[in-house]
């Protein structure tokens, strides 16, 4: 089998930082190749091997992978050697993981939504969340700031942060429901949402990765501390998935960080 194809990030020294591209494993169809998220319907087999394959690139133990079962809320996990006892309870129902311990790789699942990396570089902390339109509408980005203040002593000024891979502007098309979601929870409309004509009208798009960098700016992060993807996952799924383009049966794209 080959090796995965990762897109790393610079976030600083000591900390590994990266989103899996669909190259580079066993998995087969709308699956193809690299996936290794066990809940969407894909192969066991095919998962076991692929997350084997990424272990052995990162030089961690199967065991020190960690991905949550996430739900589209905003429990945010501690991964700490309590958890890793008995990581897969712990970890269903939540949509962020934050950790201090070194040679631990923590990542959240995404085709389309957007993932967010936090890096603490005062604490040596990470944090890894998975920020869908829902999870964004409730804020976790600003809770998960906010938990690792509470829990390592994080100030947003010290904190290193990366969007991933996701939806862009253009591609997002969403109901009046999501846009009145996020206009009922004080979102700056003007700057994170267009109409864009449609075969049926006229339709609301929203920019989720916008919407999470105003989140990170809101909490104190400041802005040339902030990096984002510019990969459409909806534009480029023939590289990254994309469950709009792809269907739900389809793969996935971890975003992982990994203390060294």
């Amino acid at each position: 089998m080959s090796v995965p194809s990762l897109h790393y990030y610079l976030l600083g020294e000591g900390v590994k930082a990266f989103s899996t591209m669909r190259r580079g494993g066993c998995s087969e169809g709308c699956y193809g190749q690299f996936n290794i998220n066990p809940y969407c319907g894909d192969s066991e087999e095919a998962v076991r091997r692929n997350r084997e394959s990424l272990c052995q690139l990162l030089g961690i133990d199967n065991d020190r992978l960690l991905m949550p079962h996430q739900v589209h809320r905003t429990e945010i996990a501690i991964v700490d050697e309590d958890l890793l006892l008995c990581p897969t309870e712990k970890l269903e129902g939540v949509d962020a993981l934050m950790t201090e311990l070194h040679g631990v790789c923590i990542g959240v699942s995404t085709a389309d939504c957007i993932p967010v990396l936090l890096f603490d570089k005062v604490h040596r902390a990470v944090c890894a969340i998975h920020a869908g339109w829902r999870g964004t509408v409730q804020r976790i980005v600003e809770k998960a700031i906010g938990r690792m203040a509470a829990v390592y002593g994080t100030r947003p000024e010290d904190v290193i942060a990366q969007t991933g891979p996701g939806i862009s502007l253009d591609s997002f098309e969403v109901g009046d429901e999501v846009y009145d979601a996020f206009a009922e929870e004080g979102f700056q409309m003007e700057a994170i949402s267009r109409k864009y004509v449609a075969a049926i009208g006229e339709k609301w798009h929203i920019d989720l990765s916008e919407c999470n960098r105003r989140q990170l700016m809101s909490a104190g992060v400041p802005s040339e501390n902030i990096a984002v993807s510019p990969v459409c996952t909806f534009k480029q799924h023939d590289a990254y998935f994309s469950a709009r383009r792809l269907g739900i049966h389809s793969g996935r794209i971890f975003t992982g960080i990994l203390l060294l």
